[in-house]
């Protein structure tokens, strides 16, 4: 990659870095600092705000250095954080006697052990030989000529395009067929139960009973909001993968692949945004942070200001 290309890619990225690294960090913040933000929906919040966090840590440098790659793991955490979001939302809603017991903070935490530990697990699998494997020829390795394989720069780096190391059946069957496509349908069927059966219930209930139901819906949707922000930022990219597992002598312009993995590196940048707009308990909570951070700075540069003063004093004075 060229240091024009690398810059133009580059820049985007970083940016989106940046957002995604201080908005879920105010996440994670805001929930530790409020008690009322404590709840078990909240901890897989969290988790998938963890996840964003390490995407601008971890998967946008590697994406940046690897010529576009990502780091799977996270995605695949991500799509399980939303399920058991999804999960916990039915229970809530549609069995709450059961959900007391089930859902304690207890079982919410080993809950998320589960989700990174199959995150690690799914998403570490091309590195057990699923993946391009290098030809030999005279004991020697090498990659194939043309458009995929790996170089050498100024005979010291060797730089690898991600998709010519990641096997494509990888990326589409296991990766988007099973890993993408089975959650996000379990989810819609899931949200649509919540929402088709909560319509039901409010028809045949008391105001104070529906007043509740509609705060509980009023969740449901905002969480399902997140799962399709989730779902339009990812699908562009697998979309183009399978055409280039289905149909190999389809030219996708290297332009397009660029903007759809910028796309879905930016769903880890919007969802602090999503929260901001729709919880009202997180917008407060954070301009309480701000508010604090402003009196922090103000009495820090006030207090240093005071000591210049102290000493311009003081060697006034001795002189």
């Amino acid at each position: 990659m060229n240091t024009t290309n690398f810059f133009c890619r580059g820049t985007p990225l970083l940016i989106i870095a940046v957002l995604a690294i201080i908005g879920n960090f105010l996440v994670c913040l805001a929930i530790t600092r409020n008690k009322k933000l404590r709840t078990v929906t909240n901890y897989f919040l969290v988790s998938l705000a963890v996840s964003d966090i390490l995407v601008g840590l971890v998967a946008i440098p590697c994406a940046m250095l690897t010529d576009l790659g990502q780091l799977f793991v996270l995605l695949q955490s991500s799509i399980l954080s939303l399920l058991a979001v999804a999960a916990e939302r039915y229970m809530a809603i549609l069995l709450p006697f059961q959900y007391q017991h089930v859902m304690s903070p207890r079982n919410a935490h080993l809950a998320l052990l589960v989700t990174w530990g199959l995150g690690a697990i799914s998403g570490t699998v091309p590195l057990m030989n699923w993946n391009r494997q290098p030809m030999k020829t005279n004991g020697r390795e090498h990659w194939k000529a043309g458009r995929c394989g790996c170089g050498r720069y100024r005979q010291e780096v060797i730089y690898c395009i991600f998709p010519c190391m990641v096997d494509m059946s990888y990326m589409v069957y296991f990766n988007f067929f099973c890993c993408l496509l089975v959650p996000l349908a379990a989810m819609f069927i899931i949200y649509g139960h919540i929402f088709l059966t909560v319509r039901r219930q409010l028809r045949c209930i008391s105001s104070v009973a529906k007043s509740n139901m509609r705060k509980e819906l009023g969740k449901a949707t905002f969480l399902f909001l997140v799962l399709f922000l989730f779902m339009v930022c990812w699908m562009p990219i697998h979309i183009i993968n399978c055409v280039l597992l289905f149909c190999p002598r389809c030219e996708v312009p290297m332009s397009l692949i660029v903007a759809a993995i910028l796309f879905s590196h930016a769903n880890s940048a919007l969802n602090p945004i999503l929260y901001a707009y729709r919880m009202r308990s997180f917008r407060h909570t954070l301009t309480g942070i701000t508010s604090d951070w402003e009196k922090l700075t103000s009495k820090t540069n006030t207090q240093y200001m005071d000591s210049i003063l102290i000493k311009a004093f003081s060697n006034e004075y001795l002189i």
